[in-house]
């Protein structure tokens, strides 16, 4: 494809772009604040937000926010009566929020376990919830979708789910599209976090990525402030760099998968044969269940010292594939997500001392621009809120 110039209308239409990713980030801004944080100058910032007003995508409220100086009053996106439902969906749980077009909450966060074996069940769970919250807001809502595993955003596909007892695609767009007469916009669950990130966190620069650490490992990269998903929106796929080629087996069909040691599916498993060899259970005959997550991170902290051995080597291959990842990538701003978290500061330290020293860590810079390993912040409900993003990104490409 051939590259494009600037015109002078483009350039306008990028400024105003600008702008309103700004005001969808502050929520409401002065017209000296929106100058500042685009870096272009006052009369240039009026002149934008007067066309911004004219069409309607913009307001302006009498209102100061600023003591001093003149004052010109504050601005914010336009409202609109348009009410969005975020949904993170799983076969085991359907979480849910309403927000409305600033992605500003409008109902309670709400995780609904839910049992379903076949795609048509879970499509009918969410079926059940959408009608529930468009009943509750008194009209109908626009779906803002997170799907677990590999999805294809542009066809609405669901490819690969990993927990799902079924295989093969889910066509989740178009069913759900057909069913409920209403627009859905979907990608995957880390997308979704990285979207929350991008959106809620302003001490972010311009490149971060999320790190997922659950039931599988994935990753969303943020890069000059774009979600960056590949050509095939396969990036991310952390969770299956081979770190050990004698390992086991691994859902993707490959062997030594960094999920096959460091996910919680794997420490369940390995977590599962300790104890079916401990003394107690030779001596009593017991059939001893997979523990769940919260049984896995309590008998952790309760000191149990085989367990605590395996979270450590699945925490340094975490750490040893973040250190070819920050080599590769020269991203220097990392979170961590995810139910492993709960492992706690102990597992996060292991992780950061696997990292190394980077490379790319400018000792002669300020500190806040050496590399930063940590665990993300946002609230589970945030964390939901954040696919909803996905029609702020949309209203914002419309404008280019």
């Amino acid at each position: 494809m051939a590259l494009q110039g600037l015109n002078n209308q483009r350039v306008r239409n990028f400024n105003k772009r600008v702008l309103c990713a700004l005001l969808y980030r502050e929520k409401v801004a002065s017209k000296s604040t929106l100058a500042r944080l685009s870096q272009l100058s006052i009369p240039a910032v009026g002149k934008i937000l007067d066309e911004l007003q004219e069409e309607r995508r913009v307001e302006h409220d009498q209102q100061n926010l600023h003591r001093r100086g003149l004052g010109g009053g504050s601005y914010r996106i336009a409202a609109s009566e348009q009410r969005i439902l975020c949904l993170n969906v799983s076969p085991y749980l359907i979480e849910s929020i309403v927000v409305d077009g600033l992605i500003t909450p409008c109902s309670a966060f709400t995780p609904q376990p839910i049992v379903a074996t076949t795609p048509q069940a879970m499509l009918q769970e969410m079926v059940q919830i959408y009608h529930l919250h468009s009943r509750q807001q008194g009209m109908p809502l626009k779906i803002a979708l997170s799907i677990h595993g590999q999805v294809n955003p542009l066809t609405g596909v669901s490819q690969r789910m990993p927990q799902a007892p079924w295989e093969g695609p889910v066509e989740i767009k178009y069913l759900l599209e057909e069913r409920l007469k209403t627009e859905v916009l979907l990608d995957n669950d880390c997308v979704m976090l990285g979207l929350a990130e991008k959106w809620q966190n302003n001490a972010n620069a311009q490149d971060f990525c999320v790190i997922n650490v659950d039931y599988g490992i994935g990753s969303s990269f943020v890069i000059n402030q774009q979600i960056y998903r590949g050509s095939l929106f396969g990036s991310g796929q952390i969770g299956h760099t081979i770190v050990d080629p004698d390992g086991g087996l691994c859902s993707c069909g490959r062997y030594g998968c960094l999920e096959t040691i460091a996910s919680l599916s794997a420490l369940k498993k390995k977590a599962r044969i300790q104890l079916k060899v401990t003394p107690r259970a030779q001596h009593e005959g017991e059939r001893l269940k997979t523990p769940t997550t919260a049984e896995l991170i309590a008998r952790y902290h309760q000191g149990d010292p085989a367990l605590q051995v395996l979270v450590q080597r699945a925490a340094q291959a975490i750490g040893l594939s973040l250190y070819n990842f920050l080599n590769i990538l020269n991203i220097n701003r990392i979170y961590l997500y995810g139910r492993s978290c709960g492992f706690g500061q102990a597992w996060l330290e292991t992780i950061i001392s696997q990292t190394g020293f980077n490379p790319f860590d400018r000792h002669d810079q300020i500190q806040t621009q050496a590399t930063h390993i940590g665990f993300g912040q946002l609230t589970r409900a945030q964390q939901v809120m954040g696919i909803g993003y996905l029609y702020v990104e949309q209203a914002l490409t419309e404008m280019l």
